[in-house]
């Protein structure tokens, strides 16, 4: 359903009853949008400014030595810059003299901030250590894949930061202890997933005699030793002062953490769902808003899930008819989860084969790119393993953006702790997903935009990124990939992850399921192994929400797509639609829905 965007009510320019617009020359129409666009990247910089750790990914060295600040002194002047921002745009921006690109902007602008204000009051309704996030293990992964050492200055920086994770780890344990004094703990099961994670990342040398290096270790031993242009006592003294820091400092503020999560482990109880905090129904339906960018209910996106559920099904009852299988679903699931041909073993042969052939589905999508896009991603993409120290507690697989300056690719990460959680037949899918035509092509492309504000580049909502992605995969069954079944049940398998997960993370979070029940339900409709099944439940109990929006954002670019072929006919265009979609960077589907209908208007002619 179609509704007014707040600001307009609210009285921005816009809601005027007679459009100034109309009588608006081109050069007032282009000064004030490049007044507004002036705004935007000044906003956007400024905020980049006060974030070490954006700048580090976005390639830039200033503040290098630096993590962003955790303190809730921070978290207040964060805010209070955001309102100001909201305020300006509103006071110095007429909406009604902006062309369609500002205007776009504008609104986005405003559901960002409006969503920022929103999100104030739940400020604390999160878990800032769990096993999917938290800076116990997201610190490690930053400099391992983040930090670039250059030169000696910029070990020094690293050096700096391997220091500052004290300080850091006090804030966010002083973080911590405001939430449990709230009421705001995380379920038990989340505090030995983290406590393993913790001593993971201080294991090994200079932690211990194990004669195994450590992540960060080995890790800070590589980009020095790399350095061409430091002599060897130089390198050697920089090592020896990476020890000191790691031992002096990164290792007592790990043992802090986990006495921290050990004490507060006896106070967690087995309640999994959102609705055991305050105001945890309220708080669940902002979290809905926030992952969908839509109005859905609980209710309503419960049973989208079992109608999606139910539709799959069929589909997979198809796919294993064409393979001949003998007997019902559950046997067919039976024999796709035990059946060693779908699994490569856990051994390095294995895992090497497995991002060989990774490596080769990407290839072949990426040589019929030009079918299906106008424009395609300069940015380079590269297919690793997850680190061992983050490993048991990540996702099958996940991607990871390049720098925007070109300085580093971005990243398909496969998580091969146990291949069986990698099946074969689901290797088209995923890489279809997380690399071409999906996360790549989508954040990629957005990254390297010209002509729009800079926040439109960097930012996303997950209904439209996670949509896109599963979009991605399901788009190239039309075009005649998946020509293997087992490959086309995979793509199947994962749809219905997605569809499940409408259904298990309403359950949990509105209808008070518990985490066995959750558990229950995925061994009953899908093949997944247990792993996969514990680490998606665990998954959706501690990321309230955002699990809804991939299937939520593939229906509406889909819908939107049906639409557009039904009203244009033959002027229909699949590489224009797509460019469409993705040449405004991600939007809050409302206003990819304008956007894409608008596009059909000017088609139409």
């Amino acid at each position: 359903m179609q509704t007014i965007p707040r600001f307009l009510a609210a009285g921005a320019t816009a809601a005027l009853a007679v459009c100034a617009a109309c009588a608006a020359t081109t050069e007032q129409i282009q000064a004030e949008s490049a007044k507004a666009n002036t705004f935007f990247d000044r906003v956007f910089d400024e905020s980049v400014a006060r974030s070490p750790q954006f700048m580090t990914q976005l390639g830039l060295k200033k503040d290098y030595d630096k993590w962003d600040d955790l303190s809730e002194q921070h978290a207040l002047e964060e805010f209070v810059h955001n309102a100001q921002d909201f305020a300006e745009l509103k006071r110095t921006i007429n909406f009604d003299l902006l062309d369609d690109s500002a205007k776009t902007s504008y609104r986005l602008f405003v559901h960002d901030a409006e969503s920022t204000i929103e999100g104030w009051k739940w400020r604390y309704h999160n878990y800032p250590l769990n096993q999917m996030s938290g800076l116990h293990s997201e610190a490690p992964a930053f400099l391992i894949n983040y930090h670039r050492v250059d030169s000696a200055d910029d070990a020094r920086a690293y050096l700096a930061r391997l220091r500052g994770m004290g300080p850091m780890f006090d804030q966010l344990i002083d973080g911590v202890k405001l939430r449990a004094a709230k009421g705001i703990l995380p379920p038990r099961f989340v505090y030995g997933l983290v406590l393993e994670s913790c001593r993971e990342v201080v294991a090994g040398e200079p932690f211990d005699q194990s004669g195994k290096k450590s992540a960060l270790l080995e890790d800070i031993e590589g980009k020095v030793g790399a350095l061409k242009d430091v002599e060897a006592a130089a390198k050697a003294q920089l090592l020896a002062d990476a020890r000191a820091a790691l031992t002096g400092v990164v290792q007592p503020a790990y043992a802090r953490l986990i006495t921290l999560l050990e004490a507060h482990e006896k106070l967690a109880t087995n309640d999994d769902g959102v609705w055991k905090l305050p105001d945890g129904r309220e708080y669940y339906a902002y979290r809905l808003r926030q992952s969908t960018t839509t109005g859905m209910s609980a209710e309503e996106i419960h049973q989208l899930g079992l109608r999606e559920v139910a539709r799959i099904h069929q589909g997979m009852e198809a796919i294993m008819k064409q393979t001949g299988f003998k007997g019902d679903l559950t046997a067919f699931f039976k024999f796709i989860k035990e059946d060693p041909q779908f699994y490569y073993p856990t051994t390095p042969e294995g895992k090497a084969a497995y991002l060989k052939r990774a490596s080769e589905i990407i290839a072949d999508m990426t040589a019929r790119l030009d079918e299906f896009f106008g424009v395609k991603p300069k940015a380079g993409l590269q297919v690793r393993v997850v680190e061992p120290f983050r490993e048991k507690g990540a996702a099958g697989a996940f991607y990871e953006e390049p720098a925007p300056d070109g300085s580093r690719p971005g990243v398909y990460y496969v998580n091969t702790v146990d291949m069986r959680g990698v099946p074969i037949f689901e290797m088209e899918t995923l890489a279809h997903h997380e690399a071409i035509p999906g996360h790549h092509m989508q954040i990629a492309i957005a990254q390297e935009l010209t002509g729009i504000p800079k926040f439109r580049k960097f930012g996303g909502n997950t209904a439209y990124v996670e949509g896109w992605a599963l979009y991605a995969e399901y788009f190239p069954k039309e075009f005649g990939f998946y020509k293997d079944p087992y490959q086309d049940f995979g793509r199947l398998y994962d749809e219905l992850l997605r569809a499940v997960r409408l259904v298990v993370d309403t359950g949990a979070h509105a209808k008070h399921w518990t985490r066995e029940q959750v558990m229950d339900y995925f061994r009953k409709n899908t093949p997944n192994p247990e792993r996969d099944i514990f680490t998606e439940t665990n998954r959706y109990i501690v990321w309230p929400g955002q699990a809804t929006a991939y299937k939520v954002g593939q229906l509406k670019i889909l819908e939107m797509r049906e639409l557009a072929k039904k009203e244009l006919g033959a002027k229909f265009s699949l590489r224009e639609y797509h460019d469409l979609i993705l040449k405004d960077g991600a939007l809050p589907m409302e206003l990819l829905e304008e956007n894409v209908r608008a596009w059909i208007a000017r088609k139409k002619g």
